[in-house]
């Protein structure tokens, strides 16, 4: 079958519907490159970013997220346990920021989210809750397909039936969220269902490479796959 077929470690089957398809792959892959290129030039993640982009609205809702945060730059890793982490994108034409704070267990593995902020612009906010409400959303639902959401598979057999195996994120998983709008009202209201959940992947990442100069570029972001990244350290 064409599952046979597949090249070593990529996905056999076809994939049905996801929120923003193929952009948050892409972004789990881009801005991990990004944040290499900034550790290897020594250079603080958010400033390297600011200084290889031309795109005003990019540059405003990078700098807004900062705000928010209270971003002070340093190169990466600190290495000590904790960490933070920055990535952006764009999807439905809305831009997004995140930066988010993790702690990591290095006895085992173990990933904790300690807090996400996200700015977004998106033109117009017609509806400041419902966008908000959007943004939140996408965040939970992210650290699902970050953590724990995987179809596992043997051959052309599929392992993960329901729930029991295939693990949404809880409650007691969220982390402290933070969402702010970059004004930006001389422009038509864009997209805000998706946009937020882009960089999930790559901003939980780039903060355990912060926490403990490991990299992990296989989601979902294991405890087992973070103690073999600190292994090959």
């Amino acid at each position: 079958g064409e599952w046979a077929r597949a090249p070593e470690g990529m996905h056999p089957f076809s994939v049905g519907a996801w929120r923003a398809p193929a952009a948050n792959s892409n972004r789990f892959a881009a801005e991990q490159q990004i944040d290499i290129m900034a550790a290897a030039a020594g250079m603080d993640p958010l400033e390297f970013r600011l200084m290889n982009t031309t795109d005003s609205r990019m540059l405003a809702t990078l700098r807004r997220v900062a705000e928010a945060y209270g971003w002070e730059g340093r190169s990466a890793p600190a290495g000590n346990g904790r960490g933070r982490g920055i990535a952006c994108g764009i999807d439905a034409e809305t831009y997004v920021a995140l930066i988010a704070d993790v702690t990591v267990d290095e006895s085992n593995g173990a990933v904790s989210v300690d807090r996400v902020v996200c700015a977004q612009d998106m033109g117009v906010v017609v509806n400041p809750d419902g966008a908000r409400m959007q943004m939140e959303g996408c965040i939970a639902m992210g650290l699902g397909y970050v953590f724990s959401e995987e179809i596992r598979f043997q051959g052309g057999k599929i392992l993960d039936h329901n729930f029991g195996t295939y693990q949404l994120a809880r409650f007691s998983q969220m982390p402290e969220i933070e969402t702010v709008f970059v004004s930006n009202d001389d422009l038509p209201p864009k997209g805000g269902g998706e946009p937020a959940i882009i960089n999930m992947g790559a901003v939980v990442a780039n903060a355990l490479f912060d926490a403990t100069g490991a990299r992990v570029f296989h989601l979902p972001i294991t405890p087992r796959r973070v103690l073999e990244a600190m292994g090959d350290r």
